[in-house]
């Protein structure tokens, strides 16, 4: 049967990603795409489960992004009801943040693209069975979930510039979260966030764009099938 899964975004311009859309077609995943600066969240009791996307907001900033308060409770209620739950980057913190982590600044700015390492709990995650233990990742992200972690969380990938770049809690493998953005790391995807957001990568020490946009061609189609495999691991799990 096919899944139905409620996605939440936060910018205009930073959507489920090339990557995303494709291998939910091909999993036959309904992604209900909610843009929650304006729109309000439905009911997520009907859906499979919530698949929450990165953007600008930090954690902390309800304030400057009222729609945030809304958000986090709708979180509570899938972790307190036990539904899937996938986060990506923004998505990845506030589900930390609903588990009761700290979120701040990284002790670098992650933009572009690096190299992630499975833990050992990560290699026996079923979301990364045939993933090889080192893989690319794209990040694009100033803040990030900082240890120590409450013991439920456990940390299934990390790498040189971001020490927890997943998680997800034991004993509970369909709840999710991802530092990185691989689900938009398509060349046309890259182009556009770089675009939209060029004065955040203006700041010191600036990125260079002609080199993210290379590495993005360079890592199109391996990173299209990784995150394919990822995903099609993920529904597997949660069917």
């Amino acid at each position: 049967m096919a899944k139905k899964i409620l996605v939440l975004q936060h910018m205009p311009w930073e959507g489920p990603g090339r990557h995303l859309i494709r291998s939910a077609r091909n999993q036959q995943v309904q992604l209900d795409i909610v843009e929650a600066w304006h729109q309000p969240i439905p009911n997520v009791n009907p859906y499979d489960g919530l698949i929450v996307l990165g953007g600008s907001p930090n954690v902390d900033q309800e304030k400057e992004y009222p729609f945030l308060r809304a958000e986090k409770e709708v979180i509570r209620l899938v972790l307190k009801a036990d539904k899937a739950y996938l986060g990506f980057c923004l998505g990845h913190q506030l589900l930390a943040d609903a588990l009761g982590a700290r979120i701040g600044p990284n002790f670098c700015r992650s933009v572009g693209f690096i190299e992630g390492h499975t833990t050992k709990d990560g290699r026996q995650h079923e979301m990364f069975a045939g993933m090889p233990k080192s893989f690319p990742l794209f990040k694009w992200h100033g803040q990030a979930v900082l240890p120590p972690l409450p013991k439920e969380i456990e940390v299934l990938v990390t790498s040189a510039e971001c020490e927890v770049e997943a998680i997800s809690v034991r004993g509970r493998p369909h709840i999710v979260g991802l530092q990185f953005d691989n689900h938009a790391a398509a060349f046309s995807d890259v182009r556009v966030w770089a675009e939209k957001d060029q004065k955040w990568l203006s700041h010191p020490p600036a990125v260079n764009r002609a080199v993210l946009m290379k590495d993005a061609k360079k890592h199109e189609a391996l990173m299209g099938e990784q995150f394919e495999l990822m995903f099609s691991n993920y529904i597997k799990m949660i069917s």
